[in-house]
């Protein structure tokens, strides 16, 4: 049986429409298109300090542009749980702050369906790690925290102390210091980090506790003034500020920043994600703008940044129990 020419053109598209339409046969290069950042903070606060310059660098090296979306609400849960549960090809990462593994626990104590869990997401990297910084109005009346002390045992609840929402990395450093003392501070949640360090400012809350970034430039600007860090030592951008336990108070609380992608992205995407994040660490140009705003990265790689995630999470958890139950 002879076939015609026509015959065969037409049996050559219907096998490479076969092959192109089978899973793996004909897949394209990742990254071919944008890919979303998602911040789950309003702009301004620490992941969105981070995740920008990050995000440019990470940009540069994949050859495609990397789009930074902030997704506020629910104390970073909103824009969490929409990474989680989005398609898992790598073009939906999110940069999260350490409030991630607190919050899945956070839902089992208000006795809630989770808004995502840990293990629909899968660790990439570890950016920056820093202890959280209480500041005060530079028109407070307390120049250290000694005065501070004194004056909020002196009127329990008297004091309120903004946050970026309930369980969030604002939230439960001071929490775990309200215990170390013995004190009562009103909390006042907010969106995120920028929008309480303008309540700060305005004069609508008299403290936060947040990452250096997001207060380093007011500090210098003389318009907020630190009374102590929840860090193991004295901090580099801040050298003159005393620890808590070196005030002899044991809290601690490390703010950190780290990518994610949903739990079954395929192996390939993230070997290339990581890839990338790792130039991002080393980029001169954004480990530059991440110490002018006052932050050092500290990074991880997956490895490590996994075992970390689950070592914290078990810590954070207990943390959590002790808070209980916040409306």
């Amino acid at each position: 049986m002879k076939y015609s020419s026509k015959t065969w053109v037409l049996v050559g598209v219907a096998v490479n429409a076969l092959f192109t339409a089978l899973p793996g046969v004909a897949q394209e290069a990742y990254p071919n298109k944008s890919i979303t950042m998602v911040v789950p903070f309003p702009p301004g606060g620490a992941a969105d300090i981070v995740a920008r310059p990050i995000a440019e660098a990470m940009a540069r090296y994949l050859k495609q542009p990397v789009v930074i979306e902030n997704k506020a609400g629910a104390g970073g849960g909103i824009g969490m749980s929409q990474v989680a549960k989005a398609k898992s090809d790598g073009y939906n990462v999110l940069m999260a702050l350490s409030s991630i593994v607190v919050l899945p626990e956070a839902d089992g104590v208000l006795k809630r369906p989770p808004m995502f869990t840990l293990s629909q997401l899968k660790p990439i990297a570890r950016f920056t790690a820093d202890p959280v910084v209480l500041v005060v109005n530079a028109n407070s009346p307390w120049k250290d925290f000694k005065q501070f002390s004194a004056a909020v045992k002196a009127k329990p609840g008297n004091y309120t102390f903004g946050s970026s929402g309930n369980y969030g990395t604002m939230h439960v450093p001071v929490e775990q210091m309200k215990s170390a003392t013995n004190t009562s501070i009103l909390h006042i949640p907010y969106t995120g980090a920028g929008p309480a360090v303008v309540a700060l400012l305005g004069g609508q809350v008299d403290l936060i506790a947040t990452g250096p970034s997001t207060v380093t430039s007011h500090i210098q600007a003389g318009k907020l003034r630190a009374l102590a860090q929840w860090g193991e030592g004295r901090l580099p951008t801040l050298p003159d500020v005393p620890s808590l336990k070196e005030l002899g108070i044991p809290a601690t609380y490390s703010q950190w920043t780290g990518l994610f992608v949903p739990a079954s992205t395929p192996d390939a995407v993230v070997a290339k994600l990581r890839e990338a994040a790792k130039f991002a660490a080393s980029d001169a140009r954004a480990v530059q703008n991440l110490q002018t705003a006052g932050t050092y990265v500290q990074y991880m790689d997956m490895p490590e940044f996994t075992k970390f995630v689950t070592q914290d999470a078990a810590v954070m958890a207990k943390v959590v129990q002790r808070i209980g139950k916040v409306e």
